[in-house]
Parts: structure tokens; sequence; C-alpha cells
């Protein structure tokens, strides 16, 4: 998407929001956009937002980092995968999904077949300048981001191509992904 190609209409997008039916769930490595690219589409659409990673917070009464430290990722992912069930269960809107939630089989069909899996992508550099901004991500702590990211990157990709809609989340306004989404979705709809 160019950023001279004209943004949607309010009657364009108001016709794509009647079509949606079920969570749209968006999936992809961190930094790709997930949680500030989901709260302006669902923003856009008049929908509610969750963040997944919040909810499984909630559930837990415990921080990411502190599930990570006490149980492992193992019994991490297991309630992140019982959490997303809940979520696609309980309304249709939009759900920012961890790094690793579309990586789970479970989880990665359960969205499949009541979702609509919006695979937001970003290049290498992009992912790396944008998750040097937090100290929040367990997964990479213990070496280089940059090499991490390129590992989960090349490990991911095939769960992720899963998704029937794919879209790059490159650098600028928000609103420019949330156009592209919103294309994806009319024609995947």
């Amino acid at each position: 998407m160019t950023v001279d190609e004209p943004t949607l209409s309010h009657a364009e997008i108001a016709a794509i929001a009647a079509r949606i039916g079920r969570p749209i769930v968006l999936v992809g490595l961190m930094g790709v956009g997930k949680s500030s690219v989901g709260r302006r589409l669902a923003a856009t659409l008049h929908l509610p937002f969750t963040d997944a990673d919040d909810a499984i917070e909630e559930a837990a009464q415990m921080t990411i980092n502190e599930i990570f430290a006490a149980h492992g990722e193992q019994d991490f992912r297991d309630g992140e995968r019982r959490v997303i069930a809940r979520l696609m269960d309980e309304a249709r809107g939009v759900i920012a999904t961890g790094g690793g939630a579309f990586v789970n089989d479970e989880t990665r069909a359960l969205i499949l077949e009541k979702g609509i899996p919006v695979w937001l992508d970003a290049d290498l550099d992009t992912l790396v300048e944008r998750v040097g901004r937090k100290d929040n991500r367990p997964l990479l702590r213990d070496g280089d981001p940059r090499e991490i990211l390129a590992r989960l990157k090349t490990e991911r990709e095939p769960a992720y191509a899963q998704a029937p809609i794919h879209v790059l989340s490159m650098p600028g306004p928000h609103q420019r992904t949330v156009n592209a989404i919103l294309k994806g979705i009319d024609a995947w709809l």
C-alpha cells in the first residue's frame, strides 16, 4: 500500500464493518504493532479492542514476565490458549494476540475456525527498532534481540502464513496499516 493510496470512506468502512460477524484476530511477531494498530482498527470499526496479553495477566493476576519466570513458557502457552478461547467466544471485536499464540496448533486452529486472522508482518529492522522501546519481552532477555527475532521470524512464519490475510506493518501512520487490513478483510469476506 503506498502513501498516496486513498483512504477508505466512512461508508466503505461501515459496509465492511457490517459484514464482520466474528472477531478480527491480529497475529504476528512481537513488535509488528498488533496492539497499537489493533486499537486503531477497533476504533475505526467502532468495535471493542482486547489485548490478549492484558487479559492473560488479569486472569493470572501476574505479569507475563512473572508467569514465564514462575511457571515457564509451556504453562504460559496453556493459559494463553484458554484465554484466547474465552475471548473468541465472548464477542466480536479486535483481539491482539501475543507473538507465539498463533504458533500453538490448538490456538491457531481455534482462531482459523472462529475468527478473521490477520498476519501483521514487518521487516527485521523495523521489529528490532520497535521492540527496543520496551524491556518487557521475556523471549528477548537472554541474547541479542536481532538474532532472536531473526530466528523467531524464520521459525514462526510457516504458522503465520496460514492466516488468510497478510498485511505489512510499515513505519508511518497506523491508519495506513488499518486501511490495508480493512481492504484485506473486505476481499476475504
